[in-house]
C-alpha cells in the first residue's frame, strides 16, 4: 500500500502493517537551517522537500479560492526596513514584520461594527464564481487520482475567517448584539462552500474534506460554545451532509488551542477528524480524547513538535507514548504545527525514519 491507501485504510479502521510516512510543512527558518545542514540548494517548494526525505506531502490540496473574490486591493500604508503595514487581500489592515516569521499584527478593519459596516462589500465577495477556479483545474483533478498523498478538498472557515475580518474583539460584540448578522455571515460562507462541492465531487471523490478554524488559544476558544453551536454547528451539518451524499465520510477540521469545548459539538454536527491536533504548553493528549469519545474521532497530527527537538532519545519517547493509538487505528502520525527552526534536518530525518520503521 501507498501512502494515500495507508491512511484510508487506518481511518477506516481497516487492515494496515504500517504507518504512512507524511511530511505537513517547515518554518521558513527551519528551511533556512536545513539548506545549511545538506538540504540541496536547489529544493525549496515543499512537495520537492517531502520527496527528498523520502516522504508524502500531508495532503495533495484539490480546491478553488473561497476567500473574497476579487480580493480586496492590497494598499502599502507605511514600510521600514523592520515591517510594512498594508491593507491584504482579505480586507484587514494588518503590520507584518520582515526578516522572520511571526504572526501580522492586526490593526484595523474593513468590516467593523455591530451593524456589519463593510458587510456588503465582503458579501458580494462571497458569491459562486467560476473565476475562483485556478486555470489548470482539470490537470489538478487529473493528478489527484494518481496522487501518493491523501486527496483533499478544502471546505473553508466559518468562524475562524470572520473573527480575522472583524477583530477578536468585535466578534464578542457582534455575537451578543447582533447575532443575525453573524448567523448571515456563516450561512453565506457555507453557501459559497455548498456550490463549490457541487462542482468538484462529481469530477473526483477525495479521501478527506478539510476546513480551518484557529477559533482557539491556550485557554480556551475566542467564542461561546453555546453561539458557536447556535451559529457554527447547523452550517456543519450542511457541509457533512453534502459530503456524504457523495460517500465521503472523512471531515477534518484544523483548530489550534484547547478545544475541548468545541470538540464534541464538532463531532456531534459531522466533524470526525481534528488535525493537527496541537499539543501546545498545556500538553493536550491525543489518547485521552480517544478515551473519552473513542473511535468516532479521528486524529490526524498529535506528534508534539516540541519534542523533536531534544535528540533522539525524546523522540524515541514521543513516538513510544503515541504506538498503542498507531495500533488502534484511526489515528495517522504528523507533527501537530509546522516544523521549528531548533529541529535540525538530521533529527527530523530520524523523526520520519522511525515512523518508517514502525510494523503494526
Amino acid at each position: 500500500m501507498n501512502n494515500r491507501e495507508l491512511f484510508n485504510n487506518i481511518m477506516h479502521y481497516r487492515n494496515f502493517d504500517r504507518m504512512p510516512v507524511l511530511h505537513w510543512y517547515q518554518w521558513e527558518e527551519t528551511e533556512e537551517r536545513w539548506h545549511k545542514e545538506g538540504l540541496p540548494a536547489g529544493i525549496k517548494k515543499n512537495e520537492d522537500i517531502a520527496k527528498y526525505l523520502g516522504a508524502s506531502e500531508a495532503y495533495y490540496p484539490v480546491g478553488i479560492n473561497l476567500a473574497p473574490y476579487p480580493a480586496f486591493e492590497e494598499r502599502i500604508i507605511e514600510e521600514t526596513p523592520e515591517y510594512k503595514i498594508f491593507r491584504q487581500e482579505d480586507g484587514v489592515i494588518a503590520k507584518h514584520s520582515k526578516g522572520h516569521s511571526s504572526i501580522p499584527h492586526l490593526i484595523d478593519y474593513t468590516l467593523k461594527g455591530t451593524e456589519g459596516e463593510g458587510w456588503d462589500e465582503y458579501k458580494k465577495r462571497l458569491q459562486p464564481d467560476m473565476g475562483r477556479f485556478p486555470a489548470n483545474f482539470d490537470e489538478i483533478i487529473a493528478k489527484a487520482k494518481d496522487a501518493d498523498s491523501p486527496v483533499s478538498v478544502y471546505v473553508g472557515s466559518l468562524i475562524g475567517w470572520i473573527r480575522n475580518w472583524v477583530g477578536v474583539e468585535n466578534l464578542a460584540y457582534i455575537s451578543y448584539d447582533n447575532r443575525d448578522l453573524l448567523k448571515e455571515m456563516s450561512d453565506t460562507i457555507t453557501d459559497l462552500v455548498l456550490w463549490n462541492l457541487d462542482i468538484i465531487l462529481p469530477k473526483l471523490k477525495p479521501d478527506i474534506v478539510n476546513g480551518w478554524e484557529d477559533i482557539c488559544c491556550k485557554s480556551g476558544p475566542l467564542i461561546s460554545p453555546a453561539i458557536f453551536k447556535e451559529i457554527c454547528v447547523p452550517n456543519y451539518e450542511r457541509i457533512a451532509r453534502k459530503i456524504h451524499s457523495y460517500g465521503i465520510e472523512l471531515y477534518a477540521v484544523d483548530c489550534d488551542g484547547v478545544i475541548d469545548s468545541l470538540l464534541p459539538l464538532w463531532l456531534d454536527a459531522g466533524v470526525n477528524v481534528m488535525f493537527p491536533f496541537e499539543i501546545g504548553t498545556w500538553k493536550a493528549d491525543p489518547m485521552a480524547y480517544r478515551k473519552k469519545y473513542g473511535k468516532k474521532l479521528r486524529i490526524y497530527g498529535g506528534i508534539n513538535k516540541g519534542e523533536l527537538a531534544k535528540g533522539r532519545a525524546a523522540i524515541d519517547a514521543e513516538i513510544e507514548r503515541k504506538l498503542p493509538m498507531m495500533k488502534e487505528g484511526g489515528f495517522v502520525p504528523l507533527t501537530d504545527h509546522y516544523i521549528p527552526p531548533d529541529v535540525s534536518l538530521d533529527d527530523y530525518k530520524y523523526y520520519l525514519d522511525k515512523i518508517r520503521s514502525i510494523r503494526i
